[in-house]
């Protein structure tokens, strides 16, 4: 059974954030996804809601990087919809793609170009002048606590903490309206990723973006989100608060999920 002591005041992403409804800026209206072998994903409905992050959780294939990919387009539901800004998008939206920033576990940096190409890249792409890409860079090293000297450098020469600021760096180039995040912390050390974390939950509050987080570690997602989305064999089994998650567990798989987080540390609402 996990503790359920009591965390540092203002746990969580929404803390003092006002609920209530808020406006969808990217859903999924009953889309779904068959895999090899017959296994399906969804059909599952989903609302990123405005200025809020939302953490997708769940164990390791129960669907929830499926999800993330449909939202962003790099897969296409075999049924249902993806809807952006109240319209659908498709494969071939690359403006309405433009607008979503993304970030994977490991960075996902092009190995033979330097974190500063890395991050130019999309910006150059769409004619940017060399000037506003080097404000732009500018500002983001500086919300995202990176050393300027790591921009000269190739991936093979950062470490696991840099690589991450980096992507989230490019992730925000453009300035999307909304950032997704499939396990971007997952393969980093405990202290690194302690400080990463408490540098993007900074940033998300900073900047008042649409945030969707993939994990399987309930304490980040407490830490980072305003609501819980758990996953399970590719459907949605409950969303909610963590205390919702804890009071009313919508069937005994969310007690034994929340209950395998041992040590956990919950917010004093819970």
């Amino acid at each position: 059974m996990p503790q359920h002591r009591a965390g540092p005041a203002g746990a969580g992403a929404g803390a003092g954030a006002p609920e209530g409804p808020a406006r969808c800026v990217l859903e999924l209206r009953g889309a779904w996804k068959r895999h090899g072998g017959g296994a399906t994903v969804g059909p599952v409905t989903l609302c990123v809601p405005a200025e809020r992050t939302l953490a997708l959780i769940g164990p390791s294939g129960a669907g929830k990087s499926t999800l993330l990919r449909m939202l962003l387009g790099l897969l296409r539901p075999d049924g249902g919809e993806v809807m952006f800004q109240g319209a659908v998008i498709g494969p071939a939206d690359d403006a309405a793609r433009r607008r979503l920033g993304y970030v994977v576990q490991g960075g996902g940096l092009f190995p033979h170009l330097t974190a500063r190409e890395n991050v130019a890249l999309l910006a150059r792409y769409v004619g940017w002048t060399r000037e506003r890409v080097d404000e732009r860079i500018r500002q983001l090293t500086e919300l995202a606590r990176l050393d300027g000297a790591a921009l000269d450098r190739y991936p093979a020469e950062l470490s696991g903490g840099q690589a991450q600021r980096v992507a989230l760096i490019r992730a925000l180039m453009l300035d999307p309206e909304v950032l997704l995040l499939d396990e971007p912390l997952g393969s980093l050390d405990p202290l690194t990723r302690a400080d990463l974390q408490r540098d993007l939950r900074a940033a998300f509050l900073a900047l008042r973006k649409t945030v969707l987080l993939v994990t399987h570690d309930l304490a980040e997602a407490v830490y980072f989100a305003h609501r819980l989305v758990l996953v399970r064999d590719g459907r949605v089994v409950q969303e909610g608060t963590l205390a919702e998650l804890l009071r009313a567990p919508a069937e005994p798989f969310v007690t034994r999920f929340v209950e395998a987080q041992r040590g956990l540390e919950f917010p004093e609402e819970a």
